[in-house]
């Protein structure tokens, strides 16, 4: 069996939509758009890219990921204190698993996420 590098290219792939689960959704209508690109075979450990409108939903991390912002603004700001983060186009930086917090979209925004499962 051959192992071959996997490219991030989503020209002719459809995306994956949907948008965070309403009980979570603290303002606007964030529709996120997914194309996974690799999965693992142990199911792990996932990439690709992922996009979302404008929109502040809560999350609560059980995984590590990494995210290259690729365009647009969001802004993470952690639960119960601590400094928000603004993200831009050009910006990377790891959410650890355990993170709490809000994920908001100021402007539509666009990442290359690598995702392992703990």
């Amino acid at each position: 069996m051959t192992i071959l590098p996997v490219p991030f290219d989503i020209t002719d792939l459809a995306p994956e939509k949907g948008a965070p689960d309403p009980a979570r959704v603290l303002s606007g209508k964030p529709d996120n758009r997914v194309w996974n690109l690799y999965t693992s075979p142990d199911g792990k450990f996932f990439s690709g890219i992922w996009e979302s409108g404008p929109g502040a939903w809560r999350i609560d991390y059980t995984e590590h990921e990494f995210c290259h912002i690729l365009e647009g603004v969001s802004r993470i700001v952690p639960a119960g204190g601590g400094e928000p983060m603004t993200v831009r186009q050009g910006d990377a930086f790891v959410i650890p698993a355990g993170f709490k917090g809000v994920w908001e979209v100021i402007e539509r925004t666009r990442k290359h996420y690598a995702i392992y499962e703990a």
